[in-house]
């Protein structure tokens, strides 16, 4: 299962080479975009997957004003682990409603925005216990039921993005095909999402500048690279990192025996 009808930036995780030989496992870690323009067809396809737990990292705000759609056919375990940084509809328009009118105070706003890399530090600053949760529940997934999990955010880049590379990098994934799978996500996103989100932000008021565009719309390498420098510098690495967000070391050899083996 490659693709689901409705989803823009959905994938399995699995075929991630490993630095030690091999590749990550199919059929356990998926990502995604949020899951509420899902067709007939898609919701078909959902249900046929072997995803039974779905994270969701969107505010309640996102989720109120895009509720996922679910297939009705068989149960879903559905976990909230709302992360502010990433945001970035609410985000926006947060900014606007501030800045009104005004083109003053709409420069400042724009001018506070924060780069991906520093939106994506700060998501780690705060985020570990979440990040941590994301891998217990990967690490608990059997292969005897639909219990693969699938983490997604609003574009499914950013939280989406974090949470994806810090599992497959703490199982030993290959740190530049785990930088590549968080760059596919513009390229999966451009044409009708990326033109509806710039579209939105253009009738409140932003303007399009390319800083904007890369933090709505991109995923440059050089932004998720900049995210594992930090987790390498200040836990030694994304297992420290989930650890300090109280992953065991029990739960983090699962993780692996789950996905790397």
């Amino acid at each position: 299962m490659t693709t689901i009808e409705g989803l823009h930036n959905f994938r399995d995780t699995g075929g991630t080479p490993l630095t030690g030989g091999g590749a990550t496992r199919t059929g356990v870690l998926y990502r995604s975009d949020a899951l509420n323009a899902l067709t007939a067809d898609g919701l078909a396809q959902f249900a046929e997957s072997p995803i039974g737990v779905i994270v969701d990292f969107r505010t309640p705000t996102e989720r109120a004003m895009a509720p996922d759609l679910l297939p009705y056919a068989r149960p879903f375990e559905v976990v909230e682990l709302s992360i502010l940084e990433g945001a970035m509809s609410t985000m926006a328009q947060d900014l606007m409603r501030a800045g009104g009118a005004d083109p003053s105070l709409v420069a400042q706003a724009m001018a506070m925005l924060p780069t991906l890399g520093e939106l994506y530090i700060g998501m780690l600053q705060h985020g570990a216990a979440a990040f941590a949760e994301v891998a217990r529940l990967v690490a608990a997934s059997t292969d005897d039921a639909p219990t693969a999990v699938l983490v997604h955010c609003t574009a499914g880049k950013d939280r989406t993005g974090v949470a994806t590379a810090l599992l497959l990098d703490a199982v030993g994934a290959d740190r530049a095909a785990v930088v590549a799978d968080y760059a596919s996500s513009a390229e999966n996103l451009a044409g009708v999402w990326a033109d509806g989100m710039l579209a939105t932000l253009e009738r409140m008021g932003a303007p399009l500048t390319p800083a904007l565009v890369e933090l709505v719309t991109g995923t440059p390498a050089a932004a998720i690279e900049h995210a594992l420098g930090w987790v390498d510098a200040e836990h030694g690495g994304s297992a420290g990192y989930l650890r300090s967000g109280g992953l065991t070391d029990a739960e983090l050899a699962s993780l692996r025996g789950r996905l790397a083996s």
